[in-house]
Order: C-alpha cells, then structure tokens, then sequence
C-alpha cells in the first residue's frame, strides 16, 4: 500500500463530504480478517492526509454487531494509520450531559458479548494493556479541537457499551447509572481494544442525542431523536475534524505506539507460520 494516512476518522458516510478536503482517492482493501465496512476515503485536509471510514457502511447498512471491527482497523494500519478518531452517537446517563452536549470519555466499559475482541489467537497470544484505554495525548488534541469549533464539551467519563441494537430497558440503563457510568452506545468496543492492539492511538467524539430511557421528564430515545442531534452536530464535528487535521502534532507523547512491546506472551518458535503471516503487519518489528 503506497497511501500514508497518518490520522483517520471513524464515523458516519456523510462526514467526509467537507468543505475543504481535497484530491480525495478511495481504497478497496481486503484483510485477513474480511473486507472493511466500507471503501476508505482518503484526502487532503489542512495539508494533512486523512482517511475516512463509514462505520456501519455506505447508507448505515451494518448493525453494531456486525460491523467488521477488526478488518476495519487493520486496513487503516495498512494505511499507515497512527491515530484514529472515533466519532460516534450516544446517550447520556448523566443529568448535566445533556443532548447536543460532545463528550470525549476516558475510560470504557464493555458491555457486549457477542463480538471478537482480538487479532490476537489461532496459537498466538497477547495480553495488551489497556487500564486507560482511551489515548490521552489525542485526546487532547480532540478537546480543544471540539472547543474552537463551538461544540459543549465534556472531557473523561465512563463509556459503557452494550450490545444492541435495541435501546436499553429502564431497569438497565439505571443500573448502568448506579455503576457510575457517563454515556451509552453501541460501538466504542471493541474497536478501541483493536486500535492498541494495533498500535493506534484511539480518541472519541461521542455525540450525546438524548438521556437514553433514564430521565423521567424526557422522553425515552428514538431513532428520529437520534438523527435530529446528529445532524446539528454534523456541521460542529466537520470543523473539529478540520481543526485537529491543522493542529496535529505529529510527536506521539504517549505509550500507544509501542503497546504490543511488553505484550506477547508465546514464544516465538511455537507460533504457527500461518497466524505469524497473518499478523505481520501488526508484528513484524517484534518478530
């Protein structure tokens, strides 16, 4: 792969339809572990080379457990990605979160149960560290970025996510609360696990579209409650995008970039040929 992407935006298919990324190329690429979502746009942005990818596919075709988390962030790598941007719906379980509110959380919770969580198997195992596993360094630069573009911003929190793709009950999104968690979606995990498994730093700008069921004065969420945030929240997350692709500093001050250095356990002369192959591109300066 000749294209060199050095940030990337996760998100939804109409956000890379900006105002001012240019010489924009789609790649088609096939990974070890299936085809991504979608074909991934890549661009010009303030002088940056940025790669788009639509989350759930083009016209959000994907349920969150569908979606094909690991050959999404495998093909990024393969573009030589080295920070991801998630951008992403959610809900808040927290009173002073409120709808059209951004919140860039520092932990996560996953609550799924029905999705692989890991490159890692087939005779080769990691144990990657992740007891913060949001990147702190981009997120950051995410946070101011979502300041000058206007966006209300809540910085840290807790990010549960749940299978789906139902809504949660009333009795669990309180129980969610009662655990001290911030806000609720659908996709944060495993995709930020994969992003350090690959090496990748990971920051998100989570949405906040409603008070998920909790909130006895609110109404509970729907579908149309959903769109109607996101599509006020559009114009706010294009111009954060664009600030952050201007602003990047380019000098990783984090751990992210090396996270699979303390983390493989097996030894080398027992991992089987075709799982080393398949794994090369995350592993080859280690093995």
């Amino acid at each position: 792969m000749t294209e060199h992407a050095t940030l990337a935006v996760i998100g939804g298919s109409g956000l890379y339809e900006m105002p001012g990324l240019q010489d924009t190329r789609e790649y088609k690429i096939d990974t070890p572990f299936g085809k991504p979502s979608a074909p991934i746009i890549v661009g010009k942005l303030e002088g940056e080379t940025v790669a788009f990818l639509a989350r759930h596919g083009i016209g959000h075709h994907l349920m969150p457990s569908e979606v094909p988390y690991r050959a999404n962030i495998y093909a990024l790598k393969s573009l030589g990605v080295e920070r991801i941007v998630s951008i992403s719906a959610c809900g808040s379980l927290q009173e002073n979160i409120a709808p059209g509110h951004i919140v860039i959380p520092d932990q996560v919770y996953d609550h799924t149960h029905g999705r692989a969580r890991s490159f890692f198997g087939d005779g080769l195992v990691a144990h990657i560290s992740t007891a913060d596993p949001f990147c702190a360094d981009l997120s950051d630069q995410l946070e101011s970025a979502v300041g000058l573009a206007g966006g209300v911003v809540h910085r840290g929190g807790s990010f549960i996510t749940i299978e789906g793709p139902r809504f949660s009950t009333k009795a669990e999104s309180n129980a969610y609360r009662a655990w001290g968690m911030s806000i609720i979606g659908m996709t944060a995990s495993p995709e930020v696990f994969l992003a350090r498994e690959a090496e990748i730093c990971y920051a998100t700008m989570a949405h906040v579209t409603d008070y998920d069921v909790w909130h006895v004065s609110e109404k509970p969420v729907t579908v149309e409650m959903v769109l109607q945030t996101l599509n006020r929240n559009t114009e706010i997350a294009q111009k954060a995008v664009q600030l952050l692709a201007g602003n990047l500093n380019h000098q990783r001050k984090c751990e992210c970039g090396h996270a699979l250095a303390s983390a493989l356990i097996t030894r080398k002369d027992v991992i089987p040929p075709e799982t080393r192959q398949r794994l090369d591109l995350l592993l080859n300066k280690y093995l």
